[in-house]
């Protein structure tokens, strides 16, 4: 048994399980909802509209009507009014809604929190379309133009449909080898030798590869969405916002894969020292 193994053993059983949490974090209500990619905002989708524009819709103008004492003070949820939600918050396999209590709007004494209420199906290669998402919660009756939605983020999400479908598949081979450098791990500290450290150290590099390209894929999926929506949605009361346990979650695996990496490279330099002092003592070594 090499106790010194027990390191990267713990490394890679940590980096397993946050891969794991990263890939089914809010595959069902309230399981780690927090650690979303990103997460839109559309509680205040529609205000500027009621407020200052005058639309065809009839729909539109009675839920004007119905909410214009409040509009001035900043309290009305006219999501709710649309019959959409305050926030949807995009995973890998799914994305979770859900309303912004007691109130989507911060003042002295309240600060909003989330109350999800539901998630979608989880799907391998989900692809998150907020502009169908919510044209689909919408009532009858109305659209995303009568709310002036931007195109420029229905452009920004299918732009990087391909990258998100990859960066699925990226997790799922990052996951999986990162599950084979475990179970190599614990044979790597049972039984030692240089063999075993070689093959963990590929196994364990694979893995780091894997999550590390993922890793980057979502990062620059988070800026590209966030950016587009913060710049064009904001005149329409649409916000988003970047994941950052997320971030820390798949970044810290990967890290942890790459600390994992060496740990076996220092086994298996360590393991041939001693096959070297054996073989010049006249002793048998190892191997």
């Amino acid at each position: 048994m090499r106790l010194t193994a027990i390191f990267p053993l713990l490394c890679t059983l940590v980096a397993f399980i946050l891969s794991l949490l990263c890939i089914f974090a809010g595959s069902k209500k309230g399981y780690i909802e927090q650690a979303d990619i990103l997460t839109l905002n559309t509680s205040m989708l529609g205000r500027l509209t009621v407020n200052t524009s005058k639309s065809s819709s009839s729909l539109l103008n009675s839920i004007e009507n119905s909410i214009k004492g409040e509009v001035n003070d900043l309290i009305a949820d006219v999501a709710r009014e649309l019959n959409i939600h305050d926030f949807y918050s995009a995973h890998i396999l799914d994305y979770c809604e859900g309303y912004y209590t007691p109130t989507p709007i911060a003042n002295a004494t309240t600060v909003p929190h989330k109350n999800l209420t539901r998630c979608s199906n989880h799907t391998a290669m989900f692809h998150f379309d907020p502009t169908s998402v919510i044209q689909k919660e919408l009532k009858p009756g109305i659209n995303l133009t009568d709310l002036h939605w931007p195109s420029a983020i229905k452009d920004a999400v299918h732009a990087v449909e391909l990258a998100s479908k990859a960066m699925f598949v990226l997790y799922c081979i990052g996951t999986a080898a990162t599950g084979l450098a475990l179970f190599g791990a614990f044979l790597g500290v049972l039984s030692g030798g240089g063999i075993a450290a070689v093959f963990n150290n590929l196994l364990s590099l694979l893995a780091m590869l894997a999550l590390g390209i993922a890793s980057a894929i979502a990062s620059a999926i988070m800026s590209k969405i966030v950016n587009e929506v913060n710049k064009h949605g904001t005149d329409v009361g649409v916000t988003a916002s970047k994941g950052k346990t997320f971030l820390g979650m798949t970044w810290a695996a990967t890290g942890l894969m790459f600390v994992a990496a060496i740990a076996w490279i220092y086994e298996f330099v360590t393991f041939r020292r001693q096959q070297t002092t054996y073989v010049f003592e006249g002793k048998t070594g190892r191997y």
